[in-house]
């Protein structure tokens, strides 16, 4: 039976010493390009933080920050360990229920439909900062004026691209389950419940109209804006910046103050040296909550057959380097 790490191919290791060049380039920044890339990451982030004392008093409350926050992490690992870890790369397999538990919180997240998320997210690991990658922010070269037009499209451009992943061939194993095929199709229903039930919250606990619009403005836009954004950074910022301690055929690196926002995602150069690992933060102090919750779901019952990194495995994938400390050779054990 086909499973779904055998749909893609896990990125091939280097030989030992420097990680090769990618296809697309972008292995020289400048100055000027880490400013410009310092301003396409913080100005949005500054424009929300902004928006929260601005309002504070008149049109957000602790009910509307607690219902962001809590949908917000619903729908962040309902992605991270489903849509992703489960889904896309096999990283442990789930019992019935949990796997349909994990589609529906993924399809809460708004990013689409989990059929469409999987199969294009398996051709990216698949082409990875190459020809055939859907979001590389390398696709148009490695000047400023390139890679600032590279960012935009890994960031949200390529969704608009009139060329689509074929789901049957990246992702036969979901087109062929009826429950997951069924929740696929019933995205737009999951993304009405996703939206819907803050402002219900917010409605009925305060017994006002206005209630149930602040909720729906900071737990439902809001909140489904902000993982947006943050998910859509993990495919540009962190194919941009960040250390690169594994070797992988690509550019992707750790990010390490998207990790609580992003669930440990953006340990993401880990992730593309060693695909199938349940765990993406592997270093001492790396918070992966994704990788703790199926720590949770594992000893519950719910999980089995879990691909924990063990220590050799992700020596065997270390950039092999003289100046690292020996204190970078240390692995987290499993959540």
């Amino acid at each position: 039976m086909t499973t779904s790490s055998d749909l893609i191919e896990d990125a091939p290791q280097a030989p030992d010493g420097p990680t090769p060049v990618a296809t697309l380039g972008g292995e020289q920044k400048r100055s000027v390009e880490q400013i410009a890339l310092l301003l396409f990451i913080i100005v949005p982030f500054l424009a929300l933080v902004a928006a929260v004392p601005l309002a504070w008093g008149w049109g957000v409350s602790w009910l509307d920050l607690g219902l962001m926050v809590f949908f917000y992490y619903l729908g962040c690992h309902g992605i991270t360990i489903g849509f992703h870890r489960h889904f896309t790369h096999g990283s442990f397999k789930a019992k019935r229920p949990l796997k349909i538990a994990l589609a529906i919180m993924g399809s809460m997240a708004v990013e689409g439909p989990l059929v469409r998320w999987v199969a294009d997210h398996r051709r990216h690991h698949k082409f990875s900062d190459a020809e055939g990658d859907p979001h590389s922010p390398w696709r148009f070269g490695d000047d400023l004026p390139a890679l600032m037009k590279g960012l935009a499209w890994a960031h949200i451009g390529w969704m608009f691209d009139e060329e689509q992943t074929p789901q049957e061939k990246y992702a036969p194993d979901l087109v062929n389950d009826p429950a997951m095929r069924a929740i696929s199709r019933q995205f737009i229903l999951w993304t009405a419940v996703s939206l819907l039930i803050p402002p219900l919250v917010g409605g009925l606990v305060t017994m006002s109209w206005w209630g149930a619009f602040t909720a729906f403005f900071w737990g439902s836009l809001v909140r489904v804006a902000l993982l947006h954004h943050v998910t859509w950074s993990i495919n540009s910022i962190c194919h941009a910046v960040g250390k690169r301690p594994f070797k992988s055929r690509d550019r992707s690196g750790n990010v390490w103050w998207l990790a609580i926002l992003s669930c440990g995602e953006s340990w993401h150069n880990l992730h593309h040296a060693d695909p199938t690992s349940a765990r993406h933060g592997v270093e001492r102090g790396q918070l992966d909550s994704s990788a703790r919750i199926i720590r949770w779901f594992e000893q519950l019952g719910w999980a089995y057959d879990v691909r924990w990194p063990s220590r050799s495995r992700i020596d065997s994938r270390r950039d092999a380097d003289p100046r690292r400390s020996r204190r970078e050779t240390e692995t987290v054990k499993a959540a």
